[in-house]
């Protein structure tokens, strides 16, 4: 403990140095979907206006805040002429120029870009009166978006590495001991509590053990794992070290998939300062335990986040998950007793050991304590990373803190637990969310994706998308999952174009509980939840696509047709015809425009593009309904060069 304090003296003292001359500091969120954002160009637009203009600020580089909606996003904290810290949404290279100009020269805020002051203060709403923040509980967040990842300085200032200094006084029962007590599970899906895998793992003779970060994040639409490693990379490691000294390793390995390039740079950044300032490496803090951390970069194989699979691919082997018994804690990489945890679950770690077990527990419910990270994607007006106590709500996560369903429409399903997970309609929205509640409603809890669909969602389609994710993802070790859900595919397939038998529906629900009964790993056991819930809960669009021919949300090409009212639209105008990609618009009478439905491919555009004042153009489903407009002798379409 001595010498981490000696460590954090000497992060203070620079930290200290480098602000002794109060100048303004701008934070920009850098991670990786401020970047799609365009945050480095807004970056770069900040430099050149401050270097024209003459001004003096400092400009750091943070990761997520979380708000994803509003990104690139930039934080002002400039204490000298009495504003609190400002955060600005959505700021382009332009918006950043006039911000800092208007700031820094005339004093003016730029109100209209403010999201809100991240201080509670008489001049600036603060972001905490939003529900967006407001009602959020931020354990494993508490520091990303506010601190710069690349700087193990800023996260020592905030009592970083404090809880590794204090278990290198215990012994490591202790440790383990607290982590079972708080009630900590395995935040990678399966919920498996965190302080029993570590107990097993101590109780094996083989002595020479080894801990896995799993940060093989596959979920369409989830990045929980990416952020958290982009933003706060020395909290996981932190959580790393104690796993490591409880259960009595010396070696650590973080699993990331080579897609992620920005969080591989910034872990390994991470883990070269730690050695430097002796916190991993031998003889942490000047004690006995030593941890050498290296980094795996996964090849992106979905099936690898099974851990055997990804022992399996660590070992330079084929990523197939294998039978268990034995399992990982008795018999893991190389033969060695080996634990296996996500990166939210050892973030979870370090405010466990400084705040208590107790504290822990009373976040969140009796079975599921502390806290649960979701991305919320899909038809939501606030997407992105949210943190909530578990046993919070469905319906309090989508619609209070995410903003609810855009354009006035009406919230349909949400699916929960990535590709494998459950699509739950209206009627779950009460649910809390929770391990056991959630795999009670048919879906399950997951690493965390979380994808919200409104009225426009064909549930058929759904089922059929997240379904073909993972039957490409397979393995193909088992017979039910190789085989079973390429059937169940095709069979959608036929449905979705409209060629479906009634036996279909049957075949599927069998097909479905053969397959989870039949496979071996969670991949091919949770692979149909979507088609099953999708089943049971829209139970009439299947009927309707199947029998009737059509899509109710009109969404399946092969069951839909676009035609333009005549009545509403607009003499003269093109702006239809232009878009269209296989010029399908005709001119009809009184020069009205019409589709060819033999030369419509159903892509949409002339539906995007119509003004909203006519909004002429219209789907329909079964293609029968739209009407047939002759096409004049005049204006038939090119023929292709060489085409007869």
């Amino acid at each position: 403990m001595k010498r981490y304090q000696e460590i954090k003296s000497e992060a203070l003292k620079r930290l200290e140095q480098e602000r002794a001359d109060n100048a303004p500091i701008i934070r920009i969120t850098m991670s990786t979907c401020a970047r799609a954002a365009g945050a480095e160009e807004t970056r770069k637009a900040i430099e050149e206006v401050l270097e024209e203009r003459g001004l003096t600020a400092k400009i750091v580089n943070v990761g997520c805040l979380g708000h994803c909606y509003a990104e690139p996003l930039l934080i002002i904290d400039n204490p000298a002429v009495g504003f609190p810290p400002i955060c600005y949404y959505e700021v382009t290279p332009n918006k950043a120029k006039l911000i800092c100009r208007s700031y820094f020269e005339d004093g003016d805020p730029s109100f209209e870009y403010v999201l809100g002051a991240m201080e509670e203060n008489d001049l600036i709403p603060p972001v905490t009166t939003f529900p967006r923040f407001s009602m959020e509980q931020r354990i494993v967040m508490e520091h990303c978006g506010l601190i710069d990842p690349w700087n193990i300085d800023h996260y020592l200032e905030k009592d970083g590495y404090a809880s590794l200094a204090s278990i290198l006084e215990m012994q490591p029962d202790e440790v383990v001991e607290i982590i079972d007590r708080s009630g900590l599970r395995g935040r990678g899906g399966a919920g498996f509590p965190t302080g029993k895998k570590w107990r097993f793992a101590r109780l094996q003779e083989n002595t020479k053990r080894v801990v896995i970060c799993n940060a093989d994040e596959g979920d369409p639409g989830a990045y929980m794992d990416r952020t958290i490693i982009e933003s706060n990379p020395h909290q996981l490691l932190e959580g790393l070290a104690i796993c490591a000294y409880a259960v009595g390793a010396d070696e650590a390995i973080i699993y990331v998939r080579a897609e992620y390039p920005l969080a591989v740079q910034t872990i390994r950044h991470a883990i070269k300062q730690a050695e430097e300032y002796g916190i991993l490496g031998e003889n942490i803090l000047g004690s006995d335990f030593s941890l050498h951390v290296t980094v795996f970069q996964g090849s992106g194989a979905f099936v690898c986040g099974e851990e055997t699979a990804l022992i399996q691919s660590v070992e330079g082997k084929r990523g197939m998950p294998q039978h268990r018994p034995p399992y990982p804690v008795e018999k893991g990489l190389w033969g060695r007793p080996t634990v296996v945890n996500n990166v939210k679950t050892l973030a979870s770690v370090p405010p466990i050991i400084r705040k208590g077990a107790d504290w822990f527990r009373s976040i969140g419910t009796e079975g599921s304590p502390g806290t649960a990270i979701f991305s919320i994607v899909g038809n939501v007006k606030h997407a992105g990373l949210v943190e909530i106590a578990m046993g919070t709500t469905l319906r309090t996560l989508i619609f209070d803190i995410c903003g609810g369903i855009p354009n006035k429409k009406k919230f349909k399903a949400v699916q929960i637990g990535g590709p494998s997970g459950g699509c739950l309609p209206e009627d779950f929205l009460d649910t809390p969310i929770d391990f056991d509640s959630l795999t009670k409603a048919g879906a399950m809890m997951g690493s965390g994706g979380m994808v919200v669909m409104d009225e426009d969602s064909c549930m058929v389609d759904v089922a059929r998308y997240f379904l073909e994710f993972t039957q490409k993802e397979s393995c193909g070790k088992c017979t039910f999952c190789r085989i079973g859900t390429k059937h169940l595919l095709n069979i959608l397939d036929r449905i979705t174009k409209g060629e479906g038998k009634e036996e279909d529906l049957e075949i599927l629900q069998q097909l479905a509980e053969d397959i989870k009964k039949g496979s071996l790993c969670g991949l091919g056991k949770t692979a149909p939840n979507p088609v099953l819930t999708s089943l049971k809960y829209f139970m009439d669009e299947y009927i309707a696509h199947v029998k009737e021919k059509r899509c109710p949300a009109l969404k399946c090409r092969a069951l839909i047709a676009y035609y333009i009212d005549l009545e509403k639209c607009a003499r003269g105008c093109e702006v239809c015809v232009g878009s269209c990609p296989v010029e399908a618009i005709f001119t009809a009478k009184g020069r009205k425009k019409a589709i060819d439905q033999e030369l419509c491919v159903k892509c949409g555009e002339c539906m995007a593009v119509c003004p909203p004042e006519y909004d002429a153009v219209f789907k329909v489903s079964p293609p029968e309904l739209a009407p047939i407009v002759e096409r004049p002798p005049d204006q038939q379409p090119k023929k292709a060069s060489g085409e007869k």
